[in-house]
């Protein structure tokens, strides 16, 4: 259900209680029962790295990778006996973090209780391993999960798990481009950013806007004419609402160039962009721009939203 305009503004004024409600979202129309594939996440209370060190690359592991502490290990021997207790569970990946652990569930028959209890009875043999070795419990309330739907969303999803050291490794030596900067002020708006700040000072800017009816021959003709203007030293400016506008952004960042993205959702506590958005960040090759606060409820951009993003992309344009 989405939040109101009231709930979510007092979110906005409590970071920390916002992200503590995104980590106990749930699905209120799915069955927890039934056989189903989840990304879960849990979080260790107030972030501490107690799982682990991220280390750099070397010549045993040819990416960043995370060496887990002794605690770590026993906590993802506790995640791989899940199985002994319900039988109906595969486990198909785990990839511990210094303050926070993904795991992939396969249901594969209807379990006798629902997803929570798993994960509760998970929590509890942490709890007996912490005592063991005289800590406190550790895990924050609650866990988020996500339903994956399709072999595509599953192998998307392997993949980021497998990069996930990759991605902390690469923000922790560029922190500067992964920091949410608030109260950017652009024209007569109040805007948060992330990124590279320093592309708002491009004397260059071109909004890139594509009518939603636009032919495939039409989308390469303007497709080659943006190409041209980055080439020039422009720096293109977007949503990303429509086909086009997604096909030339795309190019434009495959193809290395600089550019500003608008996004129609705010930045999370803990937020950073996924995939090759991910990369363009940690190169300083992009700026995300936010005009709203964050929020966590699902719902289709409207078209009001889409005209003031338009808006505010040519505002850009003209500092």
């Amino acid at each position: 259900m989405p939040l109101s305009e009231n709930k979510r503004r007092w979110l906005a004024a409590h970071p920390e209680l916002a992200r503590h409600q995104s980590m106990k979202r749930r699905h209120d129309r799915h069955d927890y029962q039934s056989p189903c594939i989840y990304m879960v996440t849990l979080a260790i209370r107030g972030r501490h790295s107690l799982l682990g060190t991220v280390c750099g690359s070397d010549d045993s592991h040819p990416q960043p990778w995370l060496d887990p502490s002794p605690l770590g290990e026993r906590i993802a021997a506790c995640w791989r006996e899940i199985p002994q207790f319900y039988p109906q569970v595969r486990l198909l990946a785990v990839q511990l973090m210094p303050d926070h652990l993904h795991g992939i569930i396969h249901v594969t028959d209807r379990l006798p209780r629902h997803l929570g209890h798993i994960i509760n009875g998970f929590k509890v043999g942490c709890n007996r391993v912490v005592r063991e070795m005289s800590l406190s419990p550790f895990w924050e309330e609650g866990y988020n999960d996500r339903i994956l739907q399709g072999r595509g969303q599953l192998n998307a999803m392997f993949k980021y798990l497998q990069d996930n050291p990759r991605r902390l490794w690469i923000k922790r030596n560029h922190p500067e481009f992964f920091k949410t900067q608030h109260d950017i002020t652009i024209g007569d708006q109040v805007v948060t950013v992330m990124g590279n700040r320093f592309l708002l000072d491009s004397p260059n800017k071109v909004v890139v806007k594509c009518s939603r009816k636009i032919t495939d021959e039409e989308l390469e003709r303007t497709a080659t004419r943006f190409l041209m203007m980055a080439q020039r030293g422009a720096v293109l400016v977007s949503p990303r609402i429509s086909k086009g506008e997604k096909a030339v952004m795309d190019m434009i960042r495959a193809a290395g160039f600089p550019f500003i993205q608008l996004l129609e959702n705010g930045f999370s506590p803990y937020w950073k962009p996924g995939g090759e958005m991910f990369n363009a960040c940690a190169s300083g090759q992009v700026l995300l721009v936010a005009p709203w606060s964050y929020h966590s409820d699902r719902h289709v951009i409207t078209r009001d939203q889409c005209n003031r993003l338009n808006a505010l992309a040519t505002l850009i344009c003209r500092q």
